[in-house]
């Protein structure tokens, strides 16, 4: 056995096998696979093999397709077959809220290029006909949707991979991973110690015993999971006679997915009784093993099936596959560089490994090789849980994940479990005032405060929510009068040091700003995009405060200590700084009458240190709403003593608390943008008119500079444009497809109602060329076509009297 290479994944399933051909695919060849029994041991070998596009994220859903179109390369590049059956499915709904999520997975489907299409009852008959459609609205129909042979596909990952240089050493136990001072490892296996420059834990049911060699948690549980196969169905045997193979049905209302195997049918189960497996821990001893068959807990799911698949009923069970498969908290993968440590990756929780292996081998080995991935990750970002995560919040929220895997997916939906987690001293009181609460990374986060006689309860839907009029009261409160919110749900940053402002004028693409002062600027990766949105803050000439998204701590931290500086210093201070935004015509006044200080001259991105009541703050004047504003921070201990001071002075200017709904409605007045929905790793500076904060007078040489005035000499092809929708009871959510002279142009990024304005409004991407003619186009929401207008005057200016028309 060789004793060193580049990379050493560990871990001998379809996503270790798929990370090890894809680094080769991609030039590196000094790679190698351990697998401590044999190849698909763990979830792969027993695997339904089934894949699919279908996902709420657009860009796991592109990933994915990327995944089964692979699958044909590989039988061209090994000459091997991954035993491909191309043979479309159909996702059934059975109520309006299921349908109008399948109405908004098509429209997204159409600027991502994928041929899916939306069925009536009569031709989800023509297409499955061992359905039964009574009580069916309509279905999607997805042209790419199949299964294969999940040990095939597995060898054929393997085979291309050695041929492209990768070695593969099965019957190879790691015992220990050591990190070396110089950020290389010690991979100690039971045949000797490997030294490799990278590890990637591709462990499966194990990683998250391999990643606590490293003294990493992985969030990850494994859930046990039934299919059924059956003997010889005869609709099945004479659809065979005649050539055809029947289609992938799905269907949400059962819980189930079904499919043809052989001459008869497959069907499985996301059951309501679920169990959680291994909660102490994966045995080594489990390998190529099976679960006792457990009827119980899928009884009623059966049930259903009968009535929705009535050939099932007859059809005598052949086979019973009861195994273990790993979930995240949220079902998807955890992918990428582990933040906090040097040259460790995760390729783990891939519990839809042939629909998403393939392209979580390609988004890694393109983050290993390149440095970053060629369309945004986050969604699948093993940073996107924080160090606060424990296995105790892991546990009910992969549950819940489990039992809501065929649920309808709302927009405004906020899931229950492990519910309240992480909250500010802030909750018992806003709890009492009604706060109805959402959460972010964990923590509670008030969307809206209802009245005493409005429910403490969001319902989820695709149209305008029970929410509306709670959020026009606080949108009104605040344009009017004053508002006030926590701002503890911002990333927050401490950065102090002699060289602290050169870092920053390294790191960020924007000007540092002088004493006192703030700025806003992107931060970009070295190809130009976008993978952050900050403020900066100059407390002093060698300190500074950074906030950006609460929810991006984990990313933005791994991307500051891959880049930081000798004689610099960072704090992640999102937790030990917190306090309020006071937004309003009267926030002002508020804060006058707060503090002995003189803020008469206080100024628009003017930052002060101030005692306001008994707290010491730090304050500054910018805010999220567009109005006037400021932002009040302070040490979590006194917070609730902050509250007090400005709950009472704010009193008699009608001070009102409001929440995210508010504040996502107030931002569409000033087209304000959103992380992760206007700005992301997905799109670049110039394309989001955020390049109007890039200063390129600046002398340093800021990470992304020649990416970003390579696309400002030559132009954006696609711009970032504001909409007015001529809209019914539901508005832009995102990834909506415009259409002009009857062609996909572009697609939406957010939307929502303005309360202010009154009018439904947009965010979305056109061509270039099509911008500057300000066309009129269409938005097609929920399976309707929208008119929509380009629009570029802001609906609203602090100090005006009204909306503008």
């Amino acid at each position: 056995m060789q004793t060193t290479t580049r990379v050493a994944i560990i871990g001998g399933g379809v996503v270790g096998a798929s990370v090890l051909y894809h680094l080769t695919k991609l030039g590196w060849s000094d790679v190698m696979l351990l697998e401590r029994s044999e190849l698909t041991s763990g979830s792969t070998w027993h695997a339904a093999g089934g894949f699919h596009t279908l996902n709420g994220d657009t860009n796991m859903a592109a990933l994915q397709g990327y995944t089964i179109r692979l699958y044909k390369e590989l039988e061209e590049i090994t000459g091997m077959s991954c035993g491909l059956h191309h043979v479309g499915g159909v996702t059934l709904a059975d109520n309006r809220d299921r349908f109008d999520m399948l109405l908004a997975e098509r429209a997204k489907h159409r600027f991502m290029g994928l041929e899916t299409e939306i069925v009536g009852p009569g031709e989800i008959k023509k297409i499955a006909p061992v359905t039964n459609v009574d009580g069916i609205i309509g279905a999607l129909y997805d042209p790419l949707d199949g299964h294969l042979d999940p040990s095939g596909t597995t060898h054929a990952y393997a085979k291309a991979a050695r041929m492209g240089g990768a070695t593969i050493e099965t019957h190879c136990m790691v015992r220990e991973t050591n990190q070396r001072r110089d950020g290389s490892w010690d991979v100690v296996t039971d045949k000797g110690t490997i030294h490799a420059e990278h590890v990637v834990n591709a462990a499966g049911l194990w990683a998250r015993e391999v990643g606590a060699m490293a003294g990493i948690y992985f969030p990850l549980h494994p859930m046990e999971h039934q299919y059924l196969v059956t003997e010889d169905v005869p609709l099945i045997v004479e659809m065979m006679a005649d050539g055809h193979e029947h289609p992938h049905v799905m269907d949400p209302a059962g819980e189930s997915y079904l499919r043809q195997e052989g001459r008869g049918l497959c069907i499985g189960f996301y059951e309501q009784p679920c169990r959680p497996w291994a909660v102490g821990g994966t045995s080594w001893e489990f390998g190529q093993d099976l679960l006792p068959n457990d009827f119980d807990k899928i009884e009623d799911s059966i049930d259903f099936a009968y009535k929705r698949f009535p050939d099932l009923e007859r059809a005598g069970v052949k086979n019973v596959i009861h195994g273990p498969f790993t979930f995240a908290p949220d079902g998807n993968p955890l992918v990428g560089p582990v933040p906090g440590m040097r040259n460790y990756w995760s390729a783990c929780g891939v519990m839809a490994g042939f629909s998403q292996g393939g392209g979580v081998g390609l988004m890694l080995a393109q983050w290993m090789i390149e440095g970053e991935t060629e369309r945004d990750t986050m969604a699948m970002d093993v940073a996107r849980f924080g160090d606060w995560i424990t296995p105790g919040y892991t546990l009910p929220k992969v549950i819940e994940n489990y039992q809501k895997r065929f649920s309808v997916s709302y927009p405004n939906e906020e899931l229950p479990a492990a519910r309240p987690n992480r909250t500010t001293p802030m909750y018992d009181i806003f709890t009492g005032l009604g706060a109805v609460w959402g959460q972010q990374y964990g923590l509670e986060v008030a969307n809206y405060f209802a009245q005493a006689d409005e429910p403490r309860y969001e319902t989820p839907s695709f149209r305008r929510s029970d929410a509306f009029a709670a959020t026009a009261r606080e949108v009104k409160a605040v344009r009017s009068g004053i508002g006030i919110n926590e701002v503890q749900n911002f990333g927050k940053y401490r950065v102090t040091g002699t060289k602290a402002r050169n870092w920053l004028n390294r790191i960020m693409a924007g000007r540092v700003p002088s004493p006192g002062r703030l700025s806003l600027t992107p931060m970009l990766s070295h190809k130009g995009k976008l993978i952050g949105d900050f403020t900066i803050s100059c407390i002093h000439d060698t300190e500074f405060q950074l906030t950006a998204s609460y929810g991006a701590q984990a990313y933005h931290w791994r991307w500051f200590l891959q880049n930081l500086d000798d004689g610099v210093h960072i704090d992640n201070i999102s937790d030990k700084r917190t306090g309020f935004q006071i937004a309003g015509p009267r926030a002002g006044d508020v804060l006058a009458a707060s503090t002995r200080a003189d803020i008469g001259d206080m100024r628009f991105l003017d930052v002060r240190q101030l005692v306001v009541g008994m707290t010491n703050c730090i304050v500054q004047q910018v805010s999220y709403t567009g109005d006037l504003g400021y932002e009040i921070y302070c040490d979590p201990m006194d917070q609730r003593a902050l509250w007090n001071t400005l709950w009472q002075v704010g009193q008699p200017h009608g001070i009102t608390p409001f929440g995210m709904r508010a504040m996502m409605s107030l931002r569409l007045d000033r087209f304000f943008g959103s992380w992760m929905a206007e700005f992301s790793p997905d799109y670049t500076a110039a394309e989001t008119g955020l390049d109007r904060f890039i200063s390129f007078r600046k002398n340093e040489n800021f990470i992304g500079r020649a990416a970003a005035e390579k696309e400002k000499s030559e132009g954006p092809a696609r711009r970032l444009v504001s909409f007015e929708v001529d809209a019914e009871d539901a508005d832009v959510q995102g990834y909506e497809p415009i259409w002009l002279d009857g062609s996909v142009v572009g697609f939406c990024t957010s939307g929502g109602y303005s309360h202010h304005a009154e009018k439904s409004i947009a965010f979305g991407f056109l061509p270039a060329d099509q911008v500057e003619k300000a066309p009129d186009v269409m938005i097609e929401i929920l399976g309707q076509m929208r008119p929509a207008k380009v629009i570029t005057r802001p609906l609203f200016e602090p100090g005006s009297a009204g909306a503008d028309s």
